[in-house]
């Protein structure tokens, strides 16, 4: 049984999900189908790219993704498709495929080229669709495109370093169920800059000058429960991905607030590293 996954900005309210799922079950048999996230912000690449990175890994050799976000065909947006790491992923060639790769090179990528077996007028995910179907079948990917060598790449979305390297300038990809702010502030960068070098990082108007390995670390668990710094402490960790987060310990939103709530902090807002 074949995995398809889908990541789309679709939301669950309208029937585009639902639409998407009968057209791969109606050409397609014996899938599997998950939901990795339809709730990707409106052709947020940021939050695409950030959602299927962190899913990927954990689904066999074979799977096929489909990552439905700003997937319109137009000159400046070709649709594509890849294989990487034995799984293969079908989307728009807008640069969020750089995100999810970061620097690793896939292992084959296609231009799509089959639109005009279908008089250009079939749409994204139909056209989509018909590729999984082919990949299903164990079809090659140069039979439904063109070899291409790179994919389109998102610059200004990666941190920068200044010219005296004692400072990272970073950005908000992500902000998590639990209001957690995810930076694009990798650990592998921050520690070939740091050097073991003190540091301070600047959020707003907060500062953080220890970074800790997760949540209960930064919790003194030799004290007696009512002595604890716990709920409302301001930590900053490494997430499982490797990037730079910022949070409250047991946040919630819907109650005693976030840390994007409370730090201020929201999608593309600077986050800085001083060393």
């Amino acid at each position: 049984m074949a995995i398809i996954t889908l990541t789309t900005d679709y939301g669950n309210k309208d029937y585009s999900v639902s639409s998407l799922k009968a057209k791969l079950i109606s050409n397609i048999d014996n899938i599997r189908i998950v939901d990795i996230s339809h709730d990707i912000s409106p052709f947020n690449l940021s939050e695409a790219g950030y959602v299927l990175e962190g899913a990927f890994r954990d689904f066999p050799k074979g799977t096929i993704h489909i990552l439905s976000v700003d997937s319109e065909l137009t000159p400046e947006n070709r649709h594509i498709a890849i294989m990487y790491e034995g799984c293969f992923f079908i989307g728009a060639d807008n640069g969020v495929f750089s995100l999810i790769f970061r620097d690793k090179k896939p292992d084959q990528i296609v231009e799509i080229n089959i639109h005009s077996n279908y008089n250009n007028n079939i749409s994204a995910d139909e056209l989509f669709v018909k590729v999984a179907s082919h990949i299903k079948r164990s079809g090659p990917l140069n039979v439904v495109g063109t070899e291409i060598e790179k994919i389109k790449e998102i610059t200004n979305l990666r941190p920068v370093i200044n010219k005296e390297i004692n400072q990272i300038l970073g950005s908000v990809i992500y902000i998590d169920n639990y209001g957690n702010v995810v930076t694009n502030i990798t650990e592998k960068l921050f520690k070939e800059i740091s050097k073991t070098r003190p540091f301070i990082i600047n959020a707003r108007n907060v500062k953080f000058s220890k970074v800790y390995k997760n949540y209960s670390d930064a919790i003194d668990f030799s004290l007696e429960k009512k002595d604890r710094e716990e709920d409302g402490k301001k930590i900053a960790i490494f997430n499982n991905l490797g990037y730079l987060q910022l949070c409250i310990y047991r946040s919630n939103p819907q109650t005693v607030g976030s840390a994007s709530t409370l730090f201020g902090l929201n999608y593309r807002d600077v986050v800085s590293v001083q060393f």
